[in-house]
């Protein structure tokens, strides 16, 4: 017979915030792991001085109904905001700009605020690695990198990759590991840069851009951080490179690898030469994006969006449902859903 009521939930990305909100509202408790040294995952940022830099997700969309109802929450509070930016698509030499773009919301005044937001008034213990888990007849226990044992708990979510969920899950469901396995999660190389003063617009060609998606090359994206709502006036850019070419380039040195994306930026896109930053640096996501290739509509059957076994052992992640944070929100939601049922 299990003794605990409790459960526990590793990782404290939006997915696993999402669950714990959940439970929270249904009078359930739930203990939070995290390795880092807070919540947020790919809605990770970084303060550099009178400037902040996001490092993951760059802006959310939001579709589904429940998920809007949620943003609408977050608006309120103040933790989330629209961000009206002008976005371009790079094809070849030409820069279009989309009439209609769809709505994107960032989170103010980082993108991390939303999910310490999520965080507030939970139990989260930060910088603790959890190893592997053991099923006992009270329930599940945690062991840490420290060789410590957290428990016992009636579930265990894990809402981290699934590279990183594999070794947890494999002592217990091989099956569950195998369809783990499946999900190839791709790296991605983040860049980022901070200046002295703002960029002359005109130094892309277009002028008054706030981000460029782009089509070939090392880039996929590169986004202006002090044009997004609530943001600090510093100037700074951050420089997403393709899955592809972050696995060329996955065991480089961050100095390296940030000096490529801000030289590979200038000669493709301004019309001389950029300003010397006061930082340029880079941070590698090994476990960035899913090779889940779309999302789930809201009208669709939302049992294969997570992963629940008779034991208590749950799954949930952008790796069940789709690559976007409304995608990693749902499954985490849903899997709140089913444990509280």
């Amino acid at each position: 017979m299990v003794s605990s009521s409790s459960i526990a939930i590793i990782g404290a990305g939006i997915s696993g915030l999402a669950c714990a909100n959940v439970l929270k509202k249904r009078g359930i408790a739930c203990e939070i792991f995290e390795k880092s040294r807070g919540p947020g995952g790919r809605l990770a940022s970084r303060r550099l001085g009178e400037g902040t830099v996001d490092l993951g997700a760059q802006y959310f969309t939001a579709h589904d109904e429940r998920f809007c109802h949620e943003v609408t929450a977050w608006r309120s509070a103040g933790v989330v905001k629209a961000w009206p930016g002008r976005l371009g698509i790079c094809q070849g030499e030409t820069i279009h700009y989309p009439e209609a773009p769809p709505l994107r919301y960032c989170g103010a005044p980082r993108m991390s605020a939303l999910t310490r937001h999520l965080a507030q008034d939970m139990n989260v213990r930060v910088g603790c690695r959890i190893e592997s888990l053991e099923r006992q007849v009270n329930g599940w226990w945690l062991i840490d990198d420290k060789r410590q044992r957290q428990g016992p708990f009636s579930a265990v979510v894990i809402s981290v990759p699934t590279p990183q969920a594999v070794p947890l899950v494999a002592p217990h469901d091989p099956a569950l590991a195998r369809t783990s396995e499946a999900v190839v999660q791709h790296p991605t190389w983040t860049a980022y840069a901070v200046f002295d003063k703002p960029l002359d617009d005109s130094l892309v060609a277009g002028g008054d851009w706030q981000g460029l998606f782009v089509e070939e090359g090392p880039l996929d994206l590169v986004a202006r951080n002090s044009t997004k709502p609530g943001r600090e006036p510093r100037e700074s850019l951050t420089l997403l490179a393709t899955h592809a070419w972050t696995q060329a380039c996955l065991e480089e040195k961050p100095s390296r690898v940030a000096d490529w994306l801000y030289q590979a930026f200038a000669a493709r896109f301004t019309t001389r030469a950029l300003p010397e930053p006061l930082v340029l640096s880079a941070h590698r996501w090994r476990y960035a994006k899913p090779s889940v290739s779309t999302s789930k509509s809201s009208g669709e059957d939302t049992a294969q969006d997570f992963h629940l076994t008779d034991t208590g052992l749950g799954l949930c992640g952008d790796a069940w449902r789709g690559a976007r944070v409304e995608d990693a929100w749902l499954s985490g939601h849903h899997l709140g859903l089913a444990l509280a049922s």
